[in-house]
């Protein structure tokens, strides 16, 4: 009993209304602080006031600096994949994809520190690189909005007045333990990553740091999509308890399709990395507008 009170309490302290907004107002205001306090370290280090270990090449451009709110952004993101997972899975598979394409647009401004123009612009690996994240960045940001179009018509296919079964309102506590679990473990998460990435970044002496960081990506989300993986397993392994029908378990496998690729693409880099990225998010709306076809065809069929 006691820990049911515990869990509770911090449920609701973590996946209220309040929290969202308090959340997202702390982190404009620390995105903000701290988009100003990499200005302040890029004069210095500008005017050799002080030194500090740069293998990222953050401190040699002002257009770097935007790179560190977009990361606190980013972090803000992963909360709300987290807060809507309970609440829909379709949504919370959105919030993947807005992660993915927020680090390709945090790629490009890190990239549009360290541009070089020319004439023989595709003859250079970096600017080829540079112009397929801008492509990517404008294909990611289409097929999130045909894949939030595509739930909202699949809400409109679905009974909304009818009360969620026994079955279901189980699967919906799983998913909400599920959640309240992964807070802490991200909170965890983040704080070990960002505070490595700092010390490594900025202070170690550690000549293997450069070709650690060589992808500042896979830092963190590395491991934080393969704990999504494992979490999507684990509760479409829960969904067949509820159901049964076809479209909705290959629409999960499909989802979970779409996450492995996203992990597979921090294994990549160049090119390579951003097609990866491109096909999950293609393979996410394919399978949802799918889906709906059937549930289309379902109500088609109980009217005959």
């Amino acid at each position: 009993m006691h820990l049911e009170a515990i869990y509770h309490s911090f449920h609701s302290r973590f996946f209220s209304e309040r929290t969202k907004k308090r959340s997202e107002t702390l982190i404009v205001f620390i995105a903000i602080i701290s988009f100003i306090m990499h200005l302040i370290l890029i004069g210095l280090v500008h005017f050799n006031i002080i030194q500090l270990n740069d293998p990222l090449h953050l401190l040699n451009n002002p257009i770097a600096a935007i790179y560190t709110p977009f990361s606190f952004i980013l972090v803000y993101e992963v909360y709300l994949l987290v807060y809507y997972l309970p609440k829909s899975t379709t949504i919370y598979i959105g919030k993947q994809y807005e992660i993915m394409a927020l680090i390709v647009i945090r790629r490009v401004f890190k990239d549009l520190s360290q541009l070089e123009l020319s004439s023989d612009w595709f003859s250079r690996q970096h600017d080829i690189q540079f112009t397929f994240d801008l492509l990517a960045t404008l294909i990611l940001f289409f097929l999130i909005f045909v894949f939030y179009r595509l739930n909202s018509r699949k809400d409109e296919l679905q009974d909304e007045k009818k009360k969620p079964s026994a079955e279901i309102a189980k699967f919906i506590k799983i998913k909400n333990i599920v959640a309240t679990i992964l807070i802490p473990v991200f909170l965890i998460l983040s704080v070990y990553m960002f505070s490595r990435l700092i010390y490594e970044s900025f202070f170690s002496l550690n000549l293997l740091v450069s070709s650690f960081f060589a992808d500042v990506n896979r830092i963190f989300f590395d491991d934080f999509f393969t704990i999504l993986i494992l979490t999507d397993v684990f509760l479409l392994l829960f969904s067949l308890l509820h159901t049964d029908k076809f479209c909705i378990v290959i629409r999960n496998s499909g989802y979970i399709i779409s996450t492995i690729l996203i992990k597979l693409s921090f294994g990549t880099e160049g090119i390579l990395n951003t097609i990866l990225i491109v096909v999950a998010v293609l393979f996410g709306v394919a399978i949802l507008a799918i889906h709906n076809k059937y549930l289309k065809v379902g109500e088609l069929k109980s009217f005959t």
